[in-house]
């Protein structure tokens, strides 16, 4: 046989064969082939997922399937009694309207939103200890009216900051109460050398010996005030004329560390014998006592202190009429 007839004849052999179609048309095998593949692909379509997050629990018969198995929409039992149960219903995302998980895995509903922290002083942020937190939200600013305990207490912690931070002091408020006998001033001007023996926390004492005998002579030179002036808040309150001074700060930062009035307060306790009552101290005392409302306009208790503020004074004018 000739090269040439043998080219032709393998080059036709690569054609696809042509058939004749019920129209009339003709196609090849090969163009025959793939619309079958592509009409198959058609009628069946893509298998839905069903997120693992909204199939919780899928019963088929009397068998429980649990939610870490491959969950599918067009999942079908082969058995006559097999019952397949939607979990939940999906919308157009393939979320659950009902219910959904949380970042924690444990169910909330849609309709359920958080409500927004309230907003509080720069020194206070979301890691701060809860304590310190609740201490802002309830005390810290607060006026302090006709409680020599309560403000000799504040006294004492105001002092403390020197060598604590808040947070470790009202960590230890039941210890600083218990060594001080509930901050009764009566019973911390008779104490002894075995009284200033502090219980050490991871090592180190409470308080340094200084501070310790600064509160007991501070105890002593109260009870003198109460004489003079009938009580220890009368004698504080004298300085800001019975009002509390309201600030008006914005930032954290523009808050001074003493003031005038935090200085001759303090001139006037150091020459009544009190000790360890600076300035600083003297003006920690007066934010922390409610004497200064030193809340940020930002937050949410510069108001509420002085509704307290208003409500209190109040009360004292019809106490005076009477």
């Amino acid at each position: 046989m000739p090269i040439a007839t043998k080219l032709v004849e393998s080059r036709a052999s690569e054609v696809p064969r042509a058939i004749l179609k019920p129209g009339g048309n003709i196609v090849t095998v090969h163009e025959e082939t793939m619309k079958c593949k592509k009409k198959k692909k058609k009628t069946q379509g893509p298998r839905k997922q069903v997120p693992p997050e909204i199939c919780d629990t899928v019963v088929v018969g009397s068998n429980k399937v649990s939610s870490d198995s491959t969950c599918s929409s067009d999942s079908s039992s082969s058995s006559g009694n097999s019952v397949v149960k939607k979990v939940n219903s999906e919308n157009g995302n393939g979320r659950s309207e009902k219910m959904k998980r949380n970042t924690y895995g444990s169910h909330v509903s849609p309709a359920h939103k958080d409500s927004a922290p309230s907003k509080r002083c720069d020194w206070i942020t979301p890691n701060s200890d809860p304590l310190y937190t609740c201490f802002h939200d309830k005390e810290w600013g607060v006026p302090v009216i006709d409680d020599d305990r309560k403000l000799f207490e504040l006294l004492v912690f105001s002092q403390a900051l020197a060598e604590h931070t808040w947070p470790a002091i009202l960590n230890h408020r039941d210890i600083f109460r218990k060594l001080f006998e509930n901050f009764d001033p009566s019973s911390i001007a008779q104490f002894t050398e075995k009284n200033l023996v502090t219980p050490k926390i991871n090592g180190n004492p409470l308080l340094s010996e200084q501070k310790l005998r600064a509160i007991v002579e501070n105890a002593k030179q109260l009870l003198k005030v109460q004489l003079e002036f009938g009580s220890f808040s009368n004698y504080c309150w004298k300085f800001v004329n019975n009002k509390p001074i309201r600030n008006e700060f914005r930032y954290g930062r523009q808050i001074p560390v003493k003031t005038p009035k935090a200085e001759l307060i303090s001139k006037d306790m150091m020459r009544r014998g009190f000790q360890c009552v600076g300035p600083k101290v003297v003006y920690s005392f007066m934010q922390v006592s409610g004497l200064v409302n030193n809340h940020l306009l930002t937050c949410f208790r510069h108001e509420e202190c002085n509704i307290t503020i208003k409500n209190e004074i109040k009360t004292e004018v019809k106490e005076e009429q009477v």
